[in-house]
């Protein structure tokens, strides 16, 4: 399109355009002027701190701030200031080992209060002419103590050592703690000892007590009566022993449809014979065994039985001699030396005419009726168990070295862990499946401690991987040996078991769960009472 000529634009419009707006601006700034003129006349009726907002007021109400304190000039604020600051540096000088610059800084914090104290006693804020010489004073002492390098970098430093100083102590003597803890967890308390001394000399001299054995003997068909209840403790602990078949008769349904299968050693076989002889547990029938009397239980077929003899794992589980100590004390406990905590994978061995058996340890406690395990349908596994992966502690990784090629390749380290102390064992599916094969395969393959350290959860995980069948929360209670345990828990469940160092027969039991174990002790009992059982 053709370009219209200089003759035919509209110039005129456009200038016309450009004064209306510059027009309009003026009139703006006009307005503006006016309004700030307006407003520098009204009088000033409130301070800058009274426009704050309202949180800002409720704020310097909760601070018990006053108004002078609040004006750029105040005294009372220095002075505080100064107080506050003295203060840190009483405690650098104190650690720099400056005693007379702490005593001169405390005396002079003490002036500064009183003065404080004296202005508001009377109401009247601060001067600068009663104050004058208390700050300069001050502010001397203050300016010597920065002469010495006591700044703030200084006094953080120092604090941190002393933090350091302090953790160090404090896993020090946690340390000591644990290990003081695990020496009394594992000693027999002089009145446990008492009792099995006596019971052991009663058993040899009471001939009635051999006549009572000899006469319950004819009820030895209902130990191998898969009509019953039967249930296994594996103890050397006469009193312990004693309130589990205690606690289970006395909250049987039918107590006559329990029996006991008590497995013991053979210093503590005389002294369990006679207990459970010569008293009566609501007609529940009690058998007493010691391992020692198990042909098959020898080093040729129980690998772990090799071992436990073997002089240098004796060394590692007495004296940590081997790697120095470093494995923790817990993990050098001498009961895993016992076999007593290894016939749990023994069991279809120890019972041959069983077919279902309710494991329990003897740190625990029964407090329902325990019947309605044995009608609990496993689908076909083998063991019954509570598991115990609510957290992530107890999974299969806590327990097991998963920088290990064979343990990384045949169990998920995030498998829930289970709980031994309560389990329900199917004997038939067990033989079946020929789980102390399993158990003793594992076993073999740790003979240097590299798939698991010690205990017998470790091999339990892998032995029942797979074959085990979770129960419900209820039927067991972990945790009252060692930590707090929610009382509902405690309230509704059925077993609760003391794990952990803190056993109830020992004076470092937890006070407030011991009462749910004395119960079912009979303090009142002639030979309790001669050994100071209490």
């Amino acid at each position: 399109m053709r370009r219209r000529g200089p003759d035919f634009r509209r110039p005129a419009r456009r200038r016309l355009s450009n004064v209306f707006w510059l027009t309009l601006i003026g009139l703006l700034i006009l307005l503006f002027i006016v309004f700030l003129s307006r407003d520098s006349h009204q009088p000033t009726s409130r301070s800058p701190y009274t426009k704050k907002s309202f949180r800002h007021d409720r704020t310097i109400e909760g601070l018990n701030v006053t108004e002078e304190m609040l004006s750029p000039d105040s005294v009372a604020r220095q002075v505080n200031d100064q107080i506050s600051l003295a203060k840190a540096f009483v405690v650098i000088a104190k650690e720099s080992n400056n005693l007379q610059l702490a005593w001169e800084l405390s005396a002079q914090i003490r002036n500064s209060q009183i003065l404080l104290s004296n202005a508001a006693l009377r109401r009247t804020p601060l001067t600068t002419g009663e104050s004058e010489t208390t700050i300069r004073d001050m502010a001397l002492l203050l300016y010597q103590a920065q002469q010495l390098h006591y700044d703030s970098a200084t006094m953080i430093m120092r604090l941190k050592a002393k933090i350091q100083g302090l953790e160090e102590q404090m896993n020090s003597v946690n340390e000591k703690s644990s290990k003081f803890g695990q020496i009394a967890a594992e000693e027999v308390p002089k009145s446990l000892y008492c009792l099995g001394v006596r019971l052991t000399t009663e058993w040899f001299k009471n001939s009635n007590l051999q006549r009572i054995l000899h006469d319950k003997r004819q009820l030895a068909a209902k130990l191998e009566d898969n009509n019953l209840n039967h249930f296994c403790v594996f103890s050397d602990n006469v009193l312990a022993t004693s309130v589990v078949v205690n606690s289970t008769a006395l909250n049987s349904k039918d107590p006559g449809k329990v029996a006991f299968h008590l497995v013991t050693d053979e210093v503590n076989y005389a002294a369990m014979k006679a207990w459970f002889t010569m008293n009566s547990f609501r007609g529940v029938t009690v058998d007493v065994q010691k391992f020692e009397d198990f042909s098959w239980l020898n080093a040729s077929y129980v690998p772990v039985l090799k071992q436990l003899q073997d002089s240098e794992t004796q060394s590692y589980y007495f004296s940590g001699s081997i790697d120095d100590g470093r494995t923790p004390i817990k993990f050098r406990n001498p009961k895993y030396l016992s076999m007593l905590n290894h016939l749990r994978f023994y069991i279809p061995e120890v019972f041959p005419a069983l077919k279902k058996v309710v494991f329990l340890d003897d740190d625990i406690v029964v407090q329902k009726d325990l019947s309605p395990l044995f009608s609990i349908d496993l689908n076909g596994n083998v063991n019954g168990a509570v598991e115990t992966c609510m957290e992530r502690f107890h999974r299969y990784h806590k327990y097991l070295n998963y920088s290990h090629p064979l343990i990384r390749a045949h169990f998920d380290p995030d498998a829930c862990g289970w709980a031994f102390g309560m389990n329900v064992f199917d004997l038939v599916e067990w033989r079946k499946r020929d789980v102390t094969g399993i158990y003793h395969y594992w076993q073999e393959k740790n003979v240097d401690r590299t798939l698991w350290k010690l205990g017998t959860l470790p091999p339990g995980l892998l032995t029942f991987y797979g074959l085990t069948q979770p129960l419900d929360l209820s039927w067991h209670v972990l945790g009252l040996g060692y930590t707090n345990v929610d009382p509902h828990l405690i309230e509704n469940g059925a077993v609760l078991h003391f794990n952990g160092n803190s056993k109830p027969w020992l004076k470092i039991g937890m006070e407030k769960y011991k009462p749910l174990w004395d119960k079912y002790v009979d303090y009142g009992h002639a030979l309790l009472q001669q050994c100071n059982v209490h």
